[in-house]
C-alpha cells in the first residue's frame, strides 16, 4: 500500500498543526503563571488572565490535544483496518476546518465572547463549527473500520470509538445554549441543573480527550516501539470496558458540598472510586509488558515516555478519586491542588504520550530515523523535572491554602485574613513558573528534533527522486 493510500499528508499536517498549538498554548500558560505573582503582567483588555487563562485551556486541550488526536486517530486507524481512510479528501477538508476554528476561537477568546462554561467557553456559532469537525472525524473513523479488511478489532480501536462517541454526546448536550446575539448565549440549562449538567461535561469530556484517545495511542505505539507484545488483551477490554460503564456517572465529585442533592454527590463519589480498577488495569497491563524485558528502557528511548506517561496516569487515577472524598475535598477544593492534578496529568501522561507518538510517526512517514536520541532524552528529563516541580509546588499551596482558609480562633472567627493567605502563596507560584520554564524548554527540545527529522527526511527523499 502506497503512502499516498495511507494519507500521510493529512495526518503529518494535524501532527504539525497540533504542534503549533500547543507552543502557543503553553506561552500563554507561562505568560499566566507570572501573572499569579507580578499583576504587572496582566496588559488589559485582551491579555488579563480571565482572557488569557481561557486561550490556555482551550488551546492545548483542543489545539494541541484534539489536533493530535485527530491526527493520530487516523495513522492508528488506518493501519488497524489495514485500508486507507474511506473520504481522504474529507480528512484534507476536516485539517483545514480544524485549523481555522482553533484560530477563531483563540481570536473570540482574546476578544472576551465567553459562555462562562468551563473548557466549554466557545459562543454558539463556534460550537456549531466544532460539531461539524467532529461529524467528519466520525464518519471517516466509522466509515473506514466498516470497511476495514482486518476482521480483527484491537484494543486501541474501542478505545478510538469511545472517543467520539462520548465526546459527542458530551458537547452537544452541554453547548445546548439559548442564542442572544451572534456573539452571546445562555445555558440552556439553569441553576444547579445547570451546574450538574456542565460538570457531568467538564470532567468526563477531559476523560474522554486526555485517556481514552491517550490509551489509544499507548496501546498501539508501546508494542510497536518495544517490539513486545501487550501482555493481555482480554485485561485491556475489561479496563476498556469497565471505564466506559463508570466514567460518565462521576462527573459531581466537583459538586460535593453544593446545593446539588447529597444522593447525586455520592453516586459520583461511588464511581470515581470504583474508577480506579479499570484505571490501573491499564497500568498494570503497561508495566508487565516491559516487564518482560526493562532494559527496553534504556535502550529504547520511547519507552521511558511511554511507561513515565503510564506511571503519572495511575497515579492521578489514585489522587483524582481520592479528592472526590469529602474528607479530602473539604481541605483541597477550590485550591491549587485541582489544577496541580490535571497538570500531572496532562503534562505527565498526555503530553509524554502524544510526544512518544509522534517521534514514532514521523520518522516512519518520512522513511528516516529520528535526527537525535540524544535531545529526545534531553527532552524526557526536562519534561519530566518541570511537570514534577510544576506539580508538587501546586499540591503543597494547595494544602497550604485549604489550611490557612479553615484556620479559626477560639471564638470561631478566621485566623487569618484573605491578604495573609494570598502572600504566602507566592513562592510557590514563583517556583511553578520556573517549572513551566524548564517544561517549555524540553518541548523546545521536542520540536527541534521532529523538525530536524522532516528536513532529513525531505533530503533523503530529495536525493532518492
Amino acid at each position: 500500500m502506497s503512502d499516498y493510500q495511507y494519507d500521510n499528508e493529512t495526518v503529518k499536517g494535524f501532527i504539525i498543526s497540533s504542534i503549533f498549538w500547543g507552543v502557543v498554548g503553553i506561552l500563554v500558560g507561562l505568560w499566566i503563571s507570572i501573572q499569579m505573582w507580578a499583576p504587572s503582567w496582566n496588559i488589559p483588555p485582551y491579555f488579563t488572565f480571565g482572557r488569557l487563562r481561557v486561550v490556555h485551556t482551550n488551546g492545548l486541550a483542543f489545539g494541541l490535544g484534539i489536533g493530535a488526536i485527530f491526527g493520530i486517530s487516523y495513522y492508528i486507524t488506518m493501519r488497524l483496518t489495514k485500508r486507507p481512510l474511506l473520504f481522504p479528501k474529507l480528512a484534507r477538508f476536516h485539517l483545514y476546518l480544524f485549523n481555522a476554528a482553533i484560530a477563531l476561537a483563540a481570536l473570540s477568546l482574546f476578544a472576551g465572547m465567553n459562555q462562562s462554561l468551563e473548557y466549554a467557553e466557545l459562543e454558539w456559532p463556534l460550537d456549531i463549527g466544532v460539531v461539524i469537525l467532529w461529524v467528519i472525524f466520525a464518519v471517516n473513523i466509522f466509515g473506514t473500520i466498516i470497511k476495514r479488511k482486518e476482521e480483527q478489532m484491537y484494543i486501541s480501536l474501542w478505545f478510538i470509538i469511545a472517543t467520539v462517541i462520548t465526546v459527542a454526546v458530551l458537547y452537544i448536550v452541554n453547548n445546548l445554549s439559548i442564542p442572544a446575539g451572534l456573539f452571546k448565549s445562555y445555558h440552556l440549562f439553569a441553576g444547579v441543573n445547570s451546574a450538574n449538567v456542565e460538570w457531568w461535561y467538564g470532567h468526563n469530556v477531559v476523560g474522554f480527550i486526555f485517556t481514552t484517545p491517550m490509551l489509544a495511542m499507548f496501546y498501539y505505539f508501546l508494542p510497536k516501539s518495544t517490539g513486545i507484545p501487550i501482555y493481555s488483551h482480554r485485561l485491556s477490554i475489561i479496563a476498556f470496558w469497565s471505564l466506559v460503564f463508570a466514567y460518565m456517572w462521576t462527573g459531581a465529585h466537583h459538586l460535593v458540598y453544593t446545593p446539588l442533592p447529597d444522593w447525586i454527590q455520592t453516586l459520583a463519589i461511588v464511581f470515581t472510586i470504583f474508577l480506579i480498577a479499570p484505571s490501573w488495569g491499564s497500568v498494570v497491563n503497561g508495566f508487565y509488558t516491559v516487564g518482560t524485558d526493562w532494559s527496553k528502557m534504556q535502550t529504547n528511548y520511547l519507552t521511558k515516555f511511554f511507561i513515565l506517561g503510564i506511571t503519572f496516569y495511575g497515579l492521578q487515577t489514585i489522587q483524582g478519586p481520592t479528592q472526590g472524598l469529602r474528607v479530602v475535598s473539604q481541605l483541597i477544593h477550590y485550591t491549587d491542588w485541582v489544577p496541580g492534578h490535571v497538570h500531572m496529568g496532562t503534562m505527565g501522561w498526555v503530553t509524554m504520550t502524544v510526544a512518544a507518538s509522534i517521534y514514532y510517526i514521523i520518522p516512519r512517514i518520512y522513511d528516516t530515523e529520528i535526527y537525535s536520541e540524544k535531545i529526545a532524552n534531553t527532552h524526557f528529563y526536562l519534561v519530566l523535572t518541570g511537570q514534577l516541580i510544576f506539580s508538587i509546588t501546586m499540591w503543597i499551596t494547595g494544602i497550604q491554602q485549604g489550611a490557612l482558609w479553615k484556620a479559626v480562633n477560639p471564638d470561631g472567627s478566621l485566623k487569618y485574613t484573605f491578604m495573609e493567605t494570598l502572600v504566602r502563596n507566592y513562592p510557590y507560584w514563583r517556583m511553578r513558573t520556573v517549572g513551566g520554564m524548564i517544561f517549555t524548554i524540553g518541548m523546545l527540545f521536542f520540536i527541534y528534533n521532529i523538525f530536524m527529522t522532516i528536513r532529513r527526511g525531505q533530503s533523503l527523499a530529495a536525493a532518492k527522486a
